[in-house]
């Protein structure tokens, strides 16, 4: 899942097909139902109810983050690194794109059923799962050899604690690769998470990204990088 929090109004007219984005207000877009739930529960309704079109009103946005985390990933993951997990998988845009790469096999966990069965009918992953980054992930310790994560740790999606969950579940040495907001409206506990669990030798920084914009038709003012980090 991704964060958007404003749609400028050259992007909606992108969006043909059954009209999701084009001719509909900021109050009524799959993007704003996400922005204003105020519970998990209402996160997942949203995200339930926008799965079928989630992809198609990214993509019209010029989604960038999946293309990047993907080239970042063949240089930090190794080809024979199995399993990978991709947290906040949404319908699998992002494994789409490490599975034509060579990559898996991928577990994907997501907190809404609605986009997992997207991800279902895709056939990509070896396992699906419903999880809430945050909350204790239903894997045991050091099962991972890499993890994935594509615009799903940020506000109001999922919370900084996110990433304490993932270097449990990953392998000492595995590389964790995610992509965050670094724009000046940026929640400063994502960065100051990171930095707390690097000083606390949880893990390493390998790589970062230069700033980008990930959805330059949708949201140009907020701007990502993708990282690398090495579980100690």
């Amino acid at each position: 899942m991704i964060q958007l929090t404003q749609v400028m109004p050259e992007a909606a007219s992108f969006v043909s097909g059954n009209g999701h984005l084009k001719g509909e207000t900021m109050e009524e877009t799959g993007v704003a139902r996400s922005y204003r739930a105020k519970s998990l529960e209402e996160q997942q309704a949203a995200y339930d109810s926008w799965a079928k079109q989630y992809e198609v009103d990214l993509c019209a946005m010029g989604y960038r983050i999946p293309a990047v985390l993907a080239a970042v990933s063949t240089r930090f993951i190794p080809s024979t690194a199995a399993p990978i997990l991709d947290a906040g998988c949404g319908g699998g845009i992002q494994a789409e794109a490490l599975i034509m790469l060579g990559f898996g096999p991928i577990t994907g966990i997501d907190l809404s059923e609605g986009m997992l069965q997207v991800a279902r009918a895709k056939g990509i992953y070896s396992d699906l799962r419903q999880m809430t980054l945050g909350e204790k992930l239903d894997f045991a310790d050091d099962t991972f050899d890499a993890i994935i994560s594509s615009g799903t740790i940020t506000p109001r999606h999922a919370p900084p604690s996110s990433f304490d969950g993932l270097i449990r579940v990953a392998k000492p040495g595995a590389p964790i690769v995610f992509s965050l907001r670094d724009d000046p409206a940026q929640e400063p506990e994502y960065p100051e998470a990171v930095k707390r669990l690097t000083d606390a030798g949880l893990w390493r920084e390998v790589f970062r990204t230069e700033s980008f914009q990930g959805m330059p038709y949708g949201e140009p003012q907020i701007t990502h990088r993708v990282h690398v980090y090495e579980v100690s």
